[in-house]
């Protein structure tokens, strides 16, 4: 009987604990980076473990800080770990790592804001896999900073529609730390209190598992809330087979009266001397009742509203490029709800 293949670990050498090197290289978290510090090894290992078998993986961390998390990672043996880290003062105990283990795994160090870097660039090319085959071996994890989760996911969203940047080598799997609340929200259920923007976004492009909570008390310094884990695969074909912006367009106005019927929100995608008939003819086209309220709609039924919102703009140019929020207030101060 064949054994069962056991996945590889490689020992690093004795090397500070990250309290030690918190300690040792004077490091401590900066609120406007809103950076919290995992400690606890047995918590870091189960949200690589997440990730499943990484063994001979290309992956990429973001927002490695002092280093815990890559601990983890280099000790289940993949083929090459890219950290990206916006703040300069982590990258000499990240740099302490790359040598406990040269010759066993590649380290790539990289200085910079993940919102302005091109992950792609450092992926070697030969992982790419045909985007309806299985998912390369390729994996984001990461410790996200609250400050920067939603505006992150969702530019990430948009680059798995588009096949670009980790998705140009296929169905690249993600699995991140998120705001506990952030997290509910993005696999939130039709009918679920937590349902709204982010939850149909995230569910359109991906399948989203919520994995498990961690405290707010395993992190230093302690935020005010706790944390989720959740992966995310990306679907061989999205639920609305729509562009980005025009799924993001249509969601979030809908969203934008979440209390209310949904077609009140879905209204102020058309201007206003035509609104109510224009709403009630796209409700009618996607048989939607003009009632339902917008956690109440599932997300095919999202991709008939929006598909219906196509062909209106198909016969109306001019309803494409209307923006409600621009005659409410100057963009730069709205901030969107997630």
């Amino acid at each position: 009987m064949a054994a069962t293949k056991k996945a590889l670990q490689i020992r690093l050498p004795p090397l500070p604990s990250i309290k030690d090197v918190i300690r040792l290289y004077k490091l401590r978290a900066l609120r406007e980076l809103s950076q919290n510090f995992l400690m606890e090894p047995r918590l870091l290992d189960k949200i690589v473990n997440a990730a499943g078998n990484i063994e001979n993986h290309v992956v990429c961390e973001v927002g490695p800080g002092p280093g815990g998390i890559t601990r983890s990672i280099i000790q289940r043996a993949p083929r090459k770990v890219i950290l990206i880290e916006k703040d300069p003062r982590f990258v000499p105990s990240l740099e302490l790592l790359a040598d406990a283990c040269r010759d066993k795994v590649d380290v790539d160090i990289i200085t910079g804001d993940i919102l302005k870097t091109d992950i792609g660039h450092f992926i070697p090319k030969d992982v790419k896999t045909d985007w309806l085959d299985s998912p390369p071996p390729v994996n984001l994890i990461g410790n996200l900073p609250f400050s920067v989760s939603t505006i992150l996911i969702i530019r990430w969203l948009e680059m798995i529609s588009k096949q670009e940047g980790p998705w140009a080598f296929g169905r690249t799997r993600m699995t991140l730390t998120f705001q506990k609340e952030v997290a509910e929200r993005m696999a939130a259920r039709i009918l679920s209190s937590q349902r709204c923007r982010l939850s149909v976004m995230c569910q359109n492009w991906c399948t989203v598992k919520y994995k498990f909570d961690i405290s707010g008390g395993a992190f230093l310094p302690k935020p005010d809330v706790d944390v989720g884990v959740v992966t995310l695969t990306p679907l061989k074909h999205p639920i609305i087979q729509q562009p980005f912006k025009m799924v993001e367009k249509v969601v979030r106005q809908i969203f934008s009266m979440r209390q209310k019927y949904s077609i009140r929100g879905a209204q102020t995608l058309f201007p206003e001397d035509v609104r109510e008939e224009m709403a009630l003819r796209m409700y009618k086209m996607a048989d939607i009742d003009p009632v339902t309220r917008p956690y109440q709609i599932a997300n095919m039924e999202f991709a008939r509203i929006v598909n219906a919102y196509s062909e209106i703009i198909k016969q109306y140019p001019e309803f494409e490029h209307y923006d409600y929020r621009a005659k409410k207030v100057p963009e730069a101060v709205v901030e969107e709800a997630v």
